[in-house]
Parts: structure tokens; C-alpha cells; sequence
């Protein structure tokens, strides 16, 4: 049975990573069903229409036999501003995208998680109950919503995070996951950790699994590519020309200049693409421990609300260089768990484990994770009373231009750093009442005391976990998920 998932692209950073992401994800079907077929692992993204009716007509599955005549992907593209969406359907993937599924306005949130929130929210809330009521109706067995915002700016961190309390309402049974960018740290928009501070409340409370991504850590992992020590080549491309024309104008954020990084912010936007198709593969193709989206909430997050998990990769960059050697899957394991492979900037070794997810993608024998398993089991630090914490998935079809790969993601008490750098820089502005007229206009101020409440004590039950002992449980009780054993 198909299991689709709906991805909504919120802002200028949410649309551009889905640009990539879109690419990617037709590269892998296309290398996967060479026969134009419009088989089960193509419903979990994509719809067959015909593209001659208007609106345009689903055609029949089939049992996994329909010719593909013309596909639309399951998403909704929303952004506040008409250029990042007019960019991605003026592009190359333009078709992809049903017009009836896009939201734009013109006037833009100005930089203001209050505005776009507050202001935006409850003005297009109708319409966006439309287009996700259209979304899931043709759909025969949703799975999952995925969000894809950042935290900085207005329109993604604001409205993104509206649309996520619109989801728990309308549709509490199904999956929220969330994969959100903070910005640098000197992010050139002054209220980022403003408007980063109430998104993260929104996130705490509505999603049910969230990925962060911080700006400086993709930063640093591009910056290999100038050192040498990592490929700058995209896989897929077989030319120049062809890969300017997915990196063209895909960036991130806005807090940098465009113009002299576009390579570099291509390469970001890859990295965060191939996270997703990574993440989302065993849902869409066949392998011996396949792992639905469902299973990684139940497996990784054993309390309420401390749902923020780590991702890392081996390898990070995927490269068009037939003379690269394949990584080693002891390799693989090894770079997936060092600090300059997790996209926070995070040292997740020199903290506790509470669960690990290990996602395998290509031809890999179980015995071989095994091994590596048990290797790390006595390497890092797990949480006394989840000794053997891992879940563990394998897809045969590997990504596009690798032979393996593997996605870890964690739920670490090291991801409590990235919110103690958040509240800093928080404290800065708001100890000073600095720019708070700007939100005072659109929300009580007391959201902003909400908002540093919860970063304190999400700080807080992180740390109470990482100082507990053999002998000392845990704090948080209520709703305490079982974890699933290994396989």
C-alpha cells in the first residue's frame, strides 16, 4: 500500500532547500525505475496525472503498473513573497508543482516571527486549511507531514510554525516532522534570536520529531571542499551546465551575500536535501529492515517534547569522481559519530545517548552493522537505562552516485548546547527591551516570556538527563514512549 507523505515549503529557506530536494528525489527515482512506471515507491512523493484536465486528473495506480504521463508532487509551497516560489516555477521542476497548491502574498513578514505568525497565520488559515484538505484527500494512506522552514527570518519561522499548530489540529493522527536551519550567529537579521526563540516554543509543543540545522555547521563542511579535504562535486550532474542549473540561486537564508557564495549555499542546500531523501527512503523503496517514519518517533524520542534529534552522514558530499574509493562501512559508522559530521555543531560523542537511529542505504549485511553496533556501544555514552538504544533500517537502493550510506540520527543531550547559544543570544536583546515594539505590535509580550520559559527548561531536562546516574532516573515520566527493540 502506498504510504505518502505531504511536504509543505514555508519561506524563501524552506523553498530553496525543497528545490534540491525535489531534484533529488526525481534523480533517485528515475535511477531506480528506468521503465517509466509509475510504481508504489514514486505515490509516496509524487502523483500520475493527466495534465490535460484542469484541475489536473489523478489516473489510476494500477497495482504499480500505470505509465507515468505527467507527475505532481505532493506539496505545498507557501512563502510570503512571490519571488522563491515564482523562481522554482519559472525553473526547471516549475511543472512538478500543482498552481493550486501555492500561497503568496507580497508584501513579505519583515523579518518579524510576530507578523507572520500572528498576522499571516490567521489570514490565510482558510486557504491553507483548502490546500491541506486537497492534499490529503488524494492520498490513500498518509503517513507524515514534513515542514521545511527556517528559524530566522519571519515567514518561515512564524508561519511555519502556525502551520504546524494547524496540523495537530486538523489532522492530530499523522506525523509532524519538522526540519528547520537556524541562522548564524552573526546573521545579519538583528531579531533572528527573537523570532528563533518562538519558533522554538511552537516546535517544542506541535511537532512530533524536528531536525535542526544550523547555517554555521553546513558553513563548515562546505568549507572542506576549498581545504580539499572533501569533493565539490554534485552527484548526478554530467556536466557543468547541468549542475549550475540545480545550484542556481539555491540558498538558504538571506543573511549573506548572495552573489559571492552561491556555490557555497548550493552545496548547503544539497547537503539538506540528501538528509531527506536519505530519511525518507526506506518508505519509498524495498530493504531487508525497512523503517517507516512512525518508528523513528516511537524508537528515538522517550519523552514529551525532547523530540530534537541530531543528523549526521557518511559520506557527506556525495561525488562524481569514478576514481574516489567507496568508503568503508567501518568508516562510515566511525565519521557519522565525530563532530564535523553532525549538521548542529555539536560533539555528540562527549555527551549521552538517549536513542540512535542508524539508517543504511545500498548493499550492506546485517552482521557487518552488527559488528559496528557493538563496536560503539563501547565508544559512546548511552543512557544507563536504554544500554542498547539503537534502531536500525536498511535500504537496498542506494542514493544517487554512492554504492552505501548511512544517516545517523540521534537524540542526544549535546543538542542542549544549540539552545543555550539560542538563549544567549536571546538575553542580549531582551534584557535590553531592544526592537520589542516591533513584535509588541502584533502579540502580548508575554509570548516572549513563554518562549525564553520553554528554551530554559528544555536546557534544563537535557541537562538532567546527561548528569543522571545508574542509580537516578529521570525526571520526565509521563507519557514515557516503550522503545522498540532492535529489530
Amino acid at each position: 500500500m502506498p504510504r505518502e507523505l505531504i511536504t509543505l515549503q514555508v519561506g524563501q529557506c524552506g523553498n530553496q532547500i525543497g528545490r534540491q530536494f525535489w531534484q533529488l528525489a526525481l534523480e533517485e527515482h528515475a535511477q531506480h525505475s528506468r521503465r517509466a512506471v509509475f510504481d508504489e515507491s514514486m505515490s509516496s512523493f509524487f502523483r500520475n496525472v493527466d495534465a490535460r484536465a484542469s484541475p489536473p486528473m489523478d489516473l489510476p495506480f494500477n497495482a504499480g503498473r500505470s505509465a507515468i504521463r505527467s507527475l505532481k508532487a505532493r506539496a505545498i509551497l507557501v512563502d510570503m513573497e512571490q519571488g522563491p516560489v515564482a523562481e522554482t516555477m519559472a525553473g526547471p521542476l516549475g511543472e512538478l508543482f500543482d498552481q493550486q497548491q501555492l500561497l503568496t502574498d507580497v508584501s513579505g513578514s519583515g523579518n518579524n516571527w510576530a507578523h507572520g505568525h500572528c498576522v499571516y497565520g490567521p489570514k490565510y488559515d482558510e486557504q491553507l486549511q483548502d490546500k491541506l484538505h486537497q492534499a490529503v484527500e488524494l492520498c490513500d494512506s498518509l503517513q507524515s507531514f514534513f515542514v521545511m522552514h527556517s528559524m530566522g527570518g519571519g515567514t518561515g519561522s512564524g508561519l511555519g510554525t502556525y502551520i504546524l499548530g494547524l496540523l495537530e489540529d486538523q489532522y492530530p493522527d499523522v506525523y509532524r516532522f519538522a526540519t528547520v536551519v537556524f541562522p548564524s550567529e552573526d546573521d545579519d537579521v538583528v531579531t533572528s534570536p527573537y523570532n528563533s526563540m518562538l519558533a522554538l516554543r511552537e516546535l517544542t509543543e506541535h511537532a512530533d520529531c524536528v531536525l535542526p540545522i544550523e547555517n554555521e555547521a553546513l558553513m563548515e563542511m562546505c568549507a572542506k571542499i576549498d581545504r580539499g579535504t572533501a569533493s565539490a562535486a554534485l552527484s548526478g550532474f554530467g556536466s557543468e551546465e547541468s549542475a549550475a542549473r540545480v545550484v542556481d540561486d539555491s540558498r538558504l537564508t538571506d543573511g549573506v551575500d548572495l552573489r559571492q557564495l552561491e556555490n557555497a549555499f548550493g552545496e548547503m542546500n544539497n547537503i539538506v536535501a540528501r538528509l531527506l531523501t536519505n530519511l525518507t527512503s526506506s518508505m519509498r523503496f524495498e530493504g531487508s529492515l525497512n523503517v517507516d517514519l512512525n518508528e523513528i518517533t516511537t524508537n528515538l524520542v522517550p519523552f514529551p517534547k525532547l523530540h530534537f534529534l541530531l543528523s549526521s552522514m557518511s559520506p557527506v558530499f556525495a561525488t562524481a569522481d569514478p576514481r574516489q574509493q567507496p568508503r568503508r562501512l567501518n568508516q562510515m559508522f566511525s565519521e557519522a559519530f565525530q563532530r564535523d559530521h553532525q549538521l548542529i555543531r555539536a560533539n555528540p560523542r562527549a555527551s549521552v545517548y538517549l536513542a540512535c537511529g542508524l539508517l543504511m542505504r545500498g548493499n550492506v549485511e546485517v552482521s557487518d552493522i552488527n559488528a559496528n553496533i557493538q563496536r560503539l556501544q563501547s565508544e559512546v555514552r548511552m543512557i544507563h537505562w536504554n544500554q542498547e538504544g539503537f534502531k536500525v533500517g536498511v535500504c537496498s537502493v542506494p542514493p544517487v552516485g554512492q554504492k552505501s550510506s548511512l544517516l545517523c540520527l540521534s537524540n542526544n543531550c549535546c543538542i542542549r548546547e544549540t539552545f543555550e547559544r539560542l538563549h544567549t543570544r536571546f538575553h542580549k536583546l531582551y534584557s535590553r527591551r531592544a526592537h520589542m515594539h516591533h513584535y509588541t505590535e502584533f502579540m502580548d509580550v508575554g509570548m516572549l516570556d513563554e518562549a525564553q520559559e520553554n528554551a530554559r527548561y528544555l536546557i534544563g531536562e537535557y541537562a538532567k538527563l546527561e548528569s543522571a546516574s545508574d542509580a537516578t532516573q529521570p525526571t520526565i515520566t509521563r507519557s514515557t514512549r516503550r522503545l522498540q527493540p532492535l529489530y
